[in-house]
């Protein structure tokens, strides 16, 4: 997929959608978290549409009909940006985030210590890592950094 000419963000419309945005998010999953097994990738991938979709408002970038990436929000705190992994560094996670402090100028979010483009992308927005964790919020041994800006 080449760069997007153009892209609108709007909630996501429902579980229809969902099965779509796990596969944006297992495609981002590999092409940035190096860490994880191939077993890791898919616990995680597997608890998407049962656990953690639910718990978020969903917002998805749509380019005609093309869903490219999409940020889930619980209250300010972003849980999930996720962009299709051919799309990185085009501005579609960049809108997402935009998107979500407009909605919350007070944002925090978390994100694996042991993803430094991630860490980049939200340290060049703004962010600093208020405080770290050494396990993720299922208690599985990947570090995060909680952030805020």
């Amino acid at each position: 997929m080449g760069a997007p000419e153009s892209f609108t963000l709007r909630p996501c419309t429902g579980r229809a959608e969902w099965p779509t945005l796990v596969r944006i998010w297992r495609t981002a999953v590999e092409a940035t978290h190096d860490f994880l097994t191939a077993a890791d990738i898919d616990f995680y991938e597997f608890r998407m549409i049962s656990d953690y979709f639910p718990a978020v408002e969903l917002t998805v970038a749509d380019s005609t009909g093309v869903l490219l990436g999409f940020s889930g929000l619980s209250g300010n705190s972003l849980e999930m940006l996720f962009v299709s992994g051919d799309l990185h560094g085009r501005g579609v996670g960049s809108a997402l985030l935009q998107h979500a402090l407009q909605q919350h100028p007070d944002l925090q979010l978390d994100v694996n210590e042991q993803n430094p483009t991630a860490v980049g992308f939200y340290e060049r927005n703004g962010f600093r890592v208020e405080s770290r964790s050494e396990t993720d919020a299922d208690g599985r041994p990947f570090p995060i950094l909680h952030m805020r800006r």
